[in-house]
């Protein structure tokens, strides 16, 4: 009897403690969550799907089989099917890395350690690319570098004004995709990196300097170890991110996994799961290898030298003003000129008719994109009204940002509590676990996370194919790491003795969050809403195969894309990137919140 009352009592004290039964419950919807879709398409892909290529091979309408995984890997099509765009997503990914470090770093090296000109302007406009859709750098490239005698397709700017054809491999392929990414995820280094860079140790380097080290040595052989892990991890994560990147291999003609995935998945559906399977391999793998890195840390003392500011190399005066201008061209082409060129394609007449621009002349330019509302006389509109009237454009609008707004509640909500609890139980097996189940799903491709729940919620006992719920369910399970890991990077740094204090005087637990815990970590707890809210209104892959094209903007803008209504699609990109920089805009001045803070921004 008194060991019954000592288990119940311990028992009771342990639920006591609200992280506690946070933990508890998160822990079993996070493991729901994230792992029963794996399972279903695990499932999926030994499940035989009438009127597939499953069978017509075994003659069987339902059951199981193996026969997906014997014909994907051994069958004549397995080289195009599998291996070729297995090839390019490694190379793909593995550029994309090279390109976005040595681009990223470079920048935040210059910013951070250098007297390089219009530091505060480069920092805001350097981050431009990550914040706008992903695909938005690869529409830019077409619009500027597609011709008709290359790629088939109506003139873009070089081809239009100058006569320029650029070559195919230019045009469409690993290289542009290679590219465009690398662009797109170098602000990720530079964020990462120049965080290192702005709040490295001075003694470290004043050290070298006493000791008449010299630069490059002090470079090597300092500079370079103490930001490693920024490296890795950019590595990790942007390796994670490209692999499954769909639009940009789409938009460009690259074959990859993501792409292979669905041009597979009406006649090859257990084999485009099998791909799905692949994509999340690769996702656990980097999880493995962040998780060693991080065990495998070094630290660095400083056993001579003395604390002054962190010195800066000089670019000479031509030098910090010649390179300064340089970044300002090439941010320009990168952040600002897809904005103009958007905007230009809503006007032209017809795609690929630039002759305002060596005409000047503006009856060369047209409204009737924007202003026609009616879908009977106008030609060339294909039965659709302009873009100001169309409905189905408005209502994909509001419909997105429904899905991003919950998803930044729920998402960021959950995120929090379970930075918290994991903060607060730092050494417990169990929050560990439950910390990796709440981050898993961030390093599993998109297009994998949304083809799992397709699988599980596309069923006859539970179909949700094509609603909000859905959207919103998946648009949770992938953004609750952004505000989990934001929580629980700013609960680490608060004292434990704050709360306690609060505890002795018997506060309640939830005004102990709103009155105490949360006014402390406003900024991180903002950007860990913010960051689902961001993501979500851009987000293609993960919603693409769980609704009809037309439901949210980023689905009706690849339907119009594929009617070929250019001037729809680019209007559509200007309202997404519009509508971004406007909330990124004022969450900035509303809260101070910037991703560029305390790097070079400010």
């Amino acid at each position: 009897m008194n060991k019954r009352a000592v288990r119940l009592n311990k028992i009771k004290t342990y639920f006591s403690k609200p992280q506690n039964v946070i933990l508890l419950l998160f822990g079993v919807v996070l493991t729901i969550s994230t792992f029963m879709p794996v399972v279903s398409i695990v499932q999926d892909t030994i499940t035989i799907h009438p009127g597939t290529i499953d069978a017509h091979l075994t003659g069987r309408t339902e059951g199981y089989t193996v026969v997906n995984y014997i014909d994907l890997f051994t069958s004549p099509l397995a080289r195009a099917n599998l291996w070729v765009p297995l090839f390019n997503t490694l190379l793909l990914a593995v550029f994309t890395c090279i390109i976005s470090i040595v681009y990223g770093g470079f920048f935040a090296f210059l910013v951070t350690r250098t007297n390089l000109r219009f530091k505060r302007y480069l920092s805001s406009i350097f981050i431009f690319p990550y914040i706008m859709p992903q695909w938005t750098l690869s529409v830019v490239w077409r619009n500027v570098f597609y011709s008709n005698k290359v790629t088939g397709t109506s003139n873009g700017l070089l081809a239009s004004l100058f006569g320029i054809h650029a070559p195919q491999w230019w045009c469409q392929g690993l290289v542009p995709s290679s590219i465009v990414l690398g662009l797109h995820y170098a602000p990720f280094a530079y964020i990462l990196i120049g965080g290192i860079f702005k709040n490295m140790d001075s003694n470290l380097e004043e050290a070298a300097t006493i000791l008449d080290t010299p630069r490059w040595k002090t470079m090597s052989r300092i500079t370079l170890p103490m930001i490693k892990p920024a490296i890795l991890s950019t590595i990790l994560l942007v390796f994670g991110s490209a692999m499954g990147s769909y639009p940009v291999p789409h938009y460009l003609n690259l074959t990859t996994l993501a792409t292979k995935y669905i041009s597979l998945n009406s006649k090859y559906t257990g084999q485009a799961s099998i791909l799905a399977i692949v994509m999340m391999l690769f996702g656990v793998a980097i999880l493995l290898v962040n998780n060693h890195a991080m065990k495998s840390r070094k630290n660095y003392t400083t056993v001579t030298g003395k604390s002054g500011q962190l010195s800066k190399a000089s670019l000479g005066k031509i030098g910090s003003w010649l390179i300064g201008v340089v970044l300002l061209v090439v941010t320009f082409f990168t952040s600002i000129f897809p904005i103009l060129s958007f905007a230009l394609e809503t006007l032209l007449p017809n795609p690929g008719d630039y002759s305002f621009l060596y005409t000047m002349n503006p009856e060369h330019l047209t409204t009737k994109w924007w202003l026609t509302n009616e879908n009977i006389t106008e030609n060339g509109m294909y039965g659709q009204h302009g873009i100001l009237y169309n409905d189905t454009i408005w209502s994909a609008f509001w419909g997105t940002l429904l899905v991003a707004l919950s998803c930044m509640l729920i998402a960021g909500t959950i995120g929090t509590l379970v930075g918290y609890a994991v903060s607060k139980n730092r050494k417990s097996r169990w929050a560990n676990y439950v910390n990796g189940v709440a981050f898993l799903p961030y390093l599993m491709p998109s297009i994998a996370v949304g083809a799992a729940l397709f699988v599980l919620f596309s069923t006859e006992r539970l179909n949700l194919f094509n609603t909000y719920w859905l959207l919103i369910i998946a648009g949770v399970i992938k953004y609750i790491p952004f505000a989990s890991r934001a929580s629980l990077n700013s609960m680490l740094q608060l004292s434990n003795e704050i709360e306690e204090a609060a505890i002795i005087q018997n506060i309640a637990w939830h005004k102990r969050m709103f009155k105490i815990i949360v006014p402390i970590q406003k900024s991180s707890i903002i950007s860990g809403y913010m960051l689902p809210f961001m993501t979500c209104l851009r987000e293609l892959p993960l919603f693409l195969l769980l609704c009809t094209q037309g439901f949210i903007l980023a689905t009706t803008l690849d339907y119009f894309d594929e009617m070929g209504l250019y001037a729809f699609s680019s209007a559509i990109n200007l309202i997404l990137i519009v509508t971004i920089l406007f909330f990124n805009t004022l969450v900035n001045k509303l809260t101070g919140v910037s991703l560029d803070n305390g790097i070079g921004g400010k």
